[in-house]
């Protein structure tokens, strides 16, 4: 059995919080500058050319890559063998609220969705837990911003829609969505489970890298002909039109019931972040 104490998880998550917010994952950079290579069209490369300028501004000058720093999701690993010190749960609420204000991040929580009170540290972030066998503990960090966040679907599809429903929904979804969660945008699709798993199934597939593919074949074909499909919309970066709607598609399924189809849309926007850390 190992311990770890409270003090060094909200360490641990107030890095996090800082360095997802200024450092753009590898996945994304490879994917821009995939995207920036391939674009013909003038006004999307040169839409491309200051996204890629941006986030390395953001890493050397130690800024958000994004004005909207988001609502922290914090996805939780707890090995079976590990016993915290303290309050796991006010450990990392502790480490977001000082990530938020020591690094001079945009504070975007309202403590009441009606009364919209800010509560001026970022607190409490949206915490997902998960026991896992082993002695480590990991955290990841993955702040989500508004614009992107607002343009997610989630159906109840009938079994008789089939795999024809799948692809119109996710179709449907990021077309109307449009320029709104400044695309170019990943796109995570959650399929199966029930009402409320399906959504985090297409939250947690932002968490993977885009240019690692589904283990499924079948899934991982589907992946690249919505990919397709996605970027022969013509929306383009910022909606400037072009070849580069969407960075990737990444989806992640789950057993589900005889009589339902849940499909879930979950949409990340070109600086689509996250960071972990294993104690």
């Amino acid at each position: 059995m190992r311990t770890i104490s409270a003090a060094e998880i909200s360490d641990a998550v107030r890095a996090l919080c800082i360095e997802s917010n200024r450092i753009l994952p590898d996945d994304m950079r490879r994917g821009l500058a995939a995207a920036r290579k391939n674009e013909p069209w003038p006004t999307a490369a040169g839409v491309l050319d200051d996204i890629i300028e941006n986030y390395r501004r953001a890493e050397r000058l130690e800024m958000p890559v994004c004005q909207d720093t988001g609502m922290a999701c914090v996805f939780v690993e707890l090995g079976q063998e590990v016993h915290i010190d303290g309050s796991l749960e006010d450990a990392i609420q502790e480490g977001v609220r000082r990530g938020y204000l020591d690094g001079y991040l945009r504070k975007s929580v309202v403590s009441d969705p009606i009364e919209r009170i800010n509560t001026l540290d970022n607190t409490p972030a949206v915490i997902t837990y998960d026991v896992v066998t082993g002695d480590r503990l990991t955290i990841t960090v993955a702040p989500k911003g508004a614009g992107s966040e607002n343009m997610g679907r989630l159906a109840m599809l009938k079994p008789s829609d089939g795999l024809a429903g799948v692809k119109k929904f996710v179709l449907d979804a990021v077309e109307a969505a449009g320029p709104n969660p400044c695309p170019p945008i990943v796109v995570g699709v959650g399929i199966g489970g029930n009402f409320d798993r399906v959504a985090l199934l297409a939250k947690r597939a932002l968490l993977r890298p885009i240019d690692r593919r589904n283990p499924n074949p079948a899934y991982a074909a589907l992946e690249k002909e919505l990919l397709d499909s996605i970027n022969a919309l013509g929306i383009g970066p910022q909606g400037f039109g072009g070849r580069t709607t969407a960075l990737g598609v990444n989806i992640e399924v789950f057993a589900t019931h005889i009589a339902q189809l849940p499909c879930a849309v979950n949409i990340g926007c070109h600086v689509t972040r996250h960071q972990t850390a294993v104690l």
